[in-house]
C-alpha cells in the first residue's frame, strides 16, 4: 500500500470569485492510482464546491449567495469592508472540504462536474488549498 501524498497550492482571487480547480487537482492525481482525493481551503471566508462551469453557472453561483447573504445586511461579525460579516458566514453554506474518490488516477466526477474554489471575500484575496491523496 501507498502512502499519503498532499501537497498545498496558492490561489489569487483578486480577478474572480469563483477559480475552477480542476485541472490542478487532476494533475495531482494523475499518476495516483486508486483512493480518495480530499480538498481542503483553511479560511474562515472560502469555500469549495462541485459545481458546472463555462455555462454561466458561476454567475448564478455568486448572485444567489448574495440573495443569501447580502453584503448590506448588519452583522454581528462587522470588521473589514462593507459585507465581511457575510463572507464569515459562507463555508456554512459552501463546504470548507471536499473528498473525491479517485480510480486509475482520475477523478470520478460527473460530466458536467468541476472543482471550484469560492471567495467573496475582497479583503484577502491569497487563498491556500491543500490536496491530500489517500491510496486505497
Amino acid at each position: 500500500m501507498g502512502s499519503m501524498r498532499t501537497t498545498a497550492i496558492d490561489i489569487d482571487t483578486s480577478r474572480t470569485r469563483v477559480v475552477d480547480l480542476t485541472g490542478e487537482l487532476e494533475r495531482f492525481c494523475g499518476e495516483a492510482g486508486d483512493g480518495l482525493v480530499s480538498v481542503f481551503v483553511p479560511h474562515a471566508t472560502a469555500g469549495l464546491a462541485l459545481m458546472e462551469v463555462g455555462s454561466g453557472s458561476e454567475g448564478d453561483l455568486l448572485a444567489a449567495l448574495e440573495r443569501l447573504l447580502p453584503p448590506q445586511a448588519r452583522y454581528a461579525h462587522a470588521h473589514g469592508s462593507p459585507g465581511h460579516g457575510a463572507d464569515h458566514l459562507l463555508p456554512v453554506l459552501v463546504t470548507p472540504s471536499v473528498t473525491i474518490p479517485v480510480v486509475g488516477g482520475r477523478l470520478t466526477l460527473g460530466r458536467w462536474q468541476s472543482l471550484v474554489l469560492v471567495d467573496l471575500n475582497v479583503d484577502n484575496p491569497r487563498r491556500h488549498v491543500r490536496f491530500t491523496f489517500v491510496p486505497a
